[in-house]
């Protein structure tokens, strides 16, 4: 399978799930931003993932986004920590996580 793919099938078959890296405060924000709305996530540290920056170069040609914490829920790409806690503030989340 290919990296790519890997990523694919990553997004489709999770409800959530967080590309991140263990040292990133922006990462952890986000990780308890889900958590505290009761979403269940997987979460890939790419830091510590033998496939971290083949993971992290295929996130980049799906999203165009090289930065961490790349978020998908319901197979929507939600963006970063910033762009979660905005869906938040205005109340639209609810429109990712109903599916």
């Amino acid at each position: 399978m290919s990296t790519q793919q890997l990523v694919k099938t990553l997004i489709s078959s999770n409800k959530a799930i967080v590309f991140s890296k263990t040292y990133c405060p922006y990462c952890t924000l986000a990780k308890e931003n889900l958590t505290k709305l009761n979403v269940a996530f997987k979460t890939i540290e790419l830091d510590t993932d033998p496939k971290g920056s083949e993971i992290q170069n295929a996130l980049f040609e799906l999203t165009k986004q090289r930065s961490v914490p790349n978020i998908f829920i319901n197979s929507k790409h939600v963006g970063g920590s910033d762009d979660l806690r905005a869906l938040i503030r205005n109340k639209k989340i609810q429109s990712f996580l109903s599916n």
